[in-house]
């Protein structure tokens, strides 16, 4: 009797461990430059690295971000990157961005003394699940950029 009572309650608490499903978590997406490119006209090619810290995957729609080096506004990044991302991964997006004169001039500088040099990136995210509605995040973002060898006028 013992016996069948305990194996009872085992295959009650198999079954109800089978019930809840996966976790639905959505967390805090981040942003970073993954690399930024000094092109001929002056512009810069800046990929946009962008993070998916939640357990589903996330629709990325737009951003409303700016770029500031060390002396002020470098650039804006107002894009509409419409990219899903899985969960827990990252992806990028690219685009091609007119930077401010002081901007310009700063990295300049840094490629010209080979040196890398620090930015900020702040601003607003939409982003959301799949299914549901997307909802503005602020992103504050302080990192460093270096020069890549090999590749004149590019940083990562």
């Amino acid at each position: 009797m013992i016996r069948r009572l305990a194996s009872f309650t085992a295959l009650a608490f198999l079954l109800a461990a089978c019930g809840s499903g996966p976790v639905r978590r959505v967390s805090e997406p981040a942003a970073s430059i993954q690399q930024l490119t000094v092109r001929a006209d002056g512009r810069w090619d800046v990929a946009l690295r962008l993070n998916n810290f939640s357990s589903v995957a996330m629709r990325f729609d737009s951003t409303a971000l700016e770029i500031s080096f060390d002396n002020g506004a470098a650039a804006r990044l107002d894009l509409q990157p419409n990219l899903e991302v899985a969960p827990e991964s990252a992806d990028v997006h690219s685009a091609v961005v007119t930077p401010t004169p002081a901007g310009r001039a700063r990295l300049a500088t840094a490629l010209a003394d080979g040196r890398g040099l620090s930015y900020s990136l702040r601003g607003t995210l939409q982003a959301g699940p799949l299914d549901g509605k997307p909802r503005s995040y602020e992103i504050k973002r302080e990192s460093a950029l270096s020069p890549v060898p090999g590749l004149p006028g590019a940083l990562r």
